[in-house]
């Protein structure tokens, strides 16, 4: 039952902190991207728990970047393409794929998965005892 606290607690955490985000420089934002933000949370907590934060941080961000773009991309052709919500449209972006990824935001997400990872490692060891994070760059 602990792991299921966890993973709930970084979901909401992750979700509330990427709605935020998306509210103070965009001026809006969808639940969709609470849902995806809460998701990628805790796969940052997982992976780095999964190798006990043994990785160099920067393969870490590599890692948690493949799995926020390829998050925002799949979650764009459903809410997007799909369901026709018109959540975001990339199209005007360079280097787009379907208007529902781009390089400029692709290089943004690295960012912000260096502080998801950071807080989520931080966040697990003082609320729920587990492993502290030791982060290294190399």
């Amino acid at each position: 039952m602990k792991k299921f606290y966890e993973y709930l607690f970084l979901w909401v955490l992750g979700g509330s902190l990427y709605y935020t985000f998306e509210v103070i420089f965009r001026g809006f934002s969808h639940w969709s991207m609470f849902v995806l933000g809460g998701i990628c949370m805790m796969f940052f907590a997982w992976q780095g728990m999964g190798t006990e934060w043994k990785d160099p941080l920067w393969v870490q961000v590599l890692r948690c970047t493949l799995f926020v773009t390829a998050g925002e991309f799949l979650t764009g052709i459903i809410v997007n393409k799909w369901l026709h919500w018109d959540v975001w449209d990339y199209s005007d972006q360079p280097f787009n794929l379907f208007g529902q990824i781009c390089l400029p935001f692709i290089i943004i997400f690295s960012g912000l998965c260096v502080l998801g990872i950071i807080l989520s490692g931080y966040m697990m060891h003082w609320i729920f005892g587990e492993t502290k994070p030791d982060y290294h760059i190399l």
